[in-house]
């Protein structure tokens, strides 16, 4: 309208596919069959369960309402905090429990990886992880597949601890093995100032008590993606803007000592803006997160960059998910507008939102 102020325009296409007016979401994921599924974790909201599916419109617990029902902090039966939910290419869903309500220690029996038969929708295995392997600071933050290695393939999920050691954690999932990787690599650690500032509504992206202080934000490798052609594993830290690599060969080999493995990372640059989401399709496309500037990026096979999708509305864009009907899903749910990073003042307004924009590609299968 002429003369009223410019305002920055949107570009790409978002279109609503479910608007949350209970718990805060974090991760989705798409079945092949286009089955849509959702988590909460336990992070201070009212969440009748952590993992639902989306149906008919709403949002039910999934697999059942009994199987999140966990009794305690270390149910191994149950889920207790789930981070994270992804479909694996023999489109089955892998659930990611924290094991970690808002962020107390871990023990064992918590944090797990749980597989669902999605044609019977039972829990086939459960792999839960030793002492050693998660941590009492361990957050267990999303996982991707590779069903090509050893027996039955391999997991890779990111330790995203903002209290402790940051690590990338390698799951044999045949026998249920797992071991940490990149433990405390420079890599997988968060900036923090003056290395970093993170800015989100013009304000400082940081801890902020009521009484005025600050801290940093400190969580470490979290967003996770693997090749197209399962050559490397990406992840980024949530505090940073820049994103690594490392070779899969050598996470899978345990003759190899840390210091071998991380011979093989791969500082990778700058990804545009700080964001906690990666992802790959099969045409060799990596996305990312941008929490700083409402977008996703993706970097083309060639290294070029481009912007798939801004607009005001994806206040914190979280997890992302190719689907084969040729969209990326994401969360949008204003994660910075939470209480500790307002001064003791939930901030947050609902609905939050799960979008989807056409991609034209979908999503890696490495079987």
């Amino acid at each position: 309208m002429s003369g009223q102020p410019a305002v920055s325009e949107a570009l790409g296409e978002l279109e609503v596919v479910h608007l949350f007016d209970d718990a805060m979401p974090t991760g989705v994921t798409v079945s092949h069959t286009g089955r849509v599924f959702v988590c909460y974790p336990e992070w201070g909201d009212d969440v009748a369960f952590t993992v639902g599916e989306l149906r008919d419109g709403e949002v039910v617990a999934y697999p059942s309402q009994e199987s999140n029902d966990s009794r305690s902090d270390d149910d191994a039966e149950r889920f207790v905090s789930v981070q994270s939910v992804v479909v694996d290419p023999a489109d089955r869903l892998w659930v990611l429990d924290t094991g970690s309500p808002v962020f107390r220690p871990t023990s064992p029996g918590g944090p797990k990886l749980v597989c669902v038969d999605l044609a019977t929708d039972t829990v086939v295995q459960t792999i839960t992880f030793p002492a050693d392997v998660a941590l009492e600071t361990t957050y267990l933050n999303d996982v991707r597949f590779d069903l090509r290695r050893g027996e039955a393939g391999a997991a890779f999920i990111t330790d995203s601890a903002d209290q402790g050691p940051n690590a990338v954690i390698v799951v044999d999932l045949a026998s249920g093995e797992s071991w940490r990787r990149l433990h405390e690599h420079p890599g997988t650690k968060a900036l923090t100032p003056p290395d970093l500032r993170m800015v989100v509504e013009g304000q400082t992206f940081c801890e902020r008590s009521e009484d005025g202080s600050t801290a940093p934000v400190t969580m470490g490798a979290d967003g996770i993606a693997i090749a197209a052609d399962g050559s490397r594993l990406y992840w980024c830290p949530l505090a940073s803007r820049r994103w690594y690599s490392v070779a899969v060969d050598a996470l899978l080999d345990r003759s190899l000592d840390d210091d071998a493995v991380a011979a093989t990372v791969l500082d990778e640059g700058d990804k545009g803006g700080a964001g906690d989401g990666m992802e790959t399709d099969d045409a060799g496309r990596l996305y990312v997160t941008d929490g700083e500037h409402d977008a996703i990026h993706r970097r083309l096979p060639d290294g070029s960059w481009e912007t798939v999708v801004h607009d005001p509305r994806l206040l914190w864009p979280d997890t992302m998910s190719v689907a084969a009907d040729g969209h990326l899903y994401v969360t949008a749910n204003q994660l910075y507008r939470q209480a500790r990073y307002r001064g003791g003042e939930d901030q947050r307004r609902r609905p939050y939102v799960l979008f989807r924009t056409p991609v034209d590609a979908g999503p890696v299968r490495l079987l």
